[in-house]
């Protein structure tokens, strides 16, 4: 038999230990799940939301999003929070169950208020069907949060404007026509403002 010189046989253990080594990473890293990357769109416009997982369509719901005078943020985030309990502690303790937390206090969560999803609603989170939040809180915690992207878009119902009111309300006076002068009641308070008279003999030295 022949003796190998110690320096030889130091070689060859170094490359075994490392051939095992490169083997079991590469086993472990082919047992390991890839992150697939979850994209979340919501349309304010359509109160829709679209879930999808590296590209693939997942889920389609009907939500929610901040009604007139609280509108949800449009822009593109990352969730920040999860919360599978949560209550909210600017609105009188409301439920907030499975939320995704995304810009400060907007989040993505269940609602019990489920007659009114498909219309804007909120004071600005986006709600959700309970069973559909429990779905999307799932994905996004398996998925994790760093693989997920929410993107807001649309618009926000604008609140209505009141009409002007009407100057005779007020007893504001307005400028009488030409016919005007002439009626037999020129001059007299009638439907809340006034005839103002005016000197016949000069009528275009009359300012209003």
């Amino acid at each position: 038999m022949i003796e190998m010189p110690p320096l030889a046989n130091r070689r060859v253990a170094v490359c075994g230990l490392l051939y095992a080594f490169l083997s079991l990473f590469a086993l472990t890293t082919l047992a390991l799940p890839a992150s697939a990357k979850v994209l979340i769109t919501v349309d304010k416009s359509t109160q829709q939301m679209s879930v999808s997982v590296d590209g693939v369509p997942r889920y389609r719901y009907a939500v929610s999003t901040g009604r007139a005078g609280y509108g949800t943020p449009n822009g593109t985030y990352r969730p920040q929070h999860l919360a599978a309990s949560w209550f909210s502690k600017l609105y009188y303790n409301s439920p907030m169950p499975h939320s995704i937390f995304f810009h400060g206090g907007y989040a993505i969560h269940g609602s019990y208020e489920i007659n009114r999803l498909g219309g804007p609603a909120s004071h600005g989170c986006i709600r959700l069907h309970p069973a559909n939040a429990t779905a999307l809180f799932e994905l996004v915690k398996s998925e994790g949060m760093a693989a997920t992207t929410i993107v807001v878009s649309g618009s926000n119902p604008v609140l209505a404007s009141s009409p002007a009111p009407s100057p005779r309300r007020f007893g504001v006076r307005e400028r009488p026509s030409y016919a005007d002068r002439y009626r037999s009641d020129y001059g007299q308070a009638s439907n809340n403002y006034y005839w103002r008279p005016e000197p016949r003999f000069f009528p275009s030295f009359n300012s209003y």
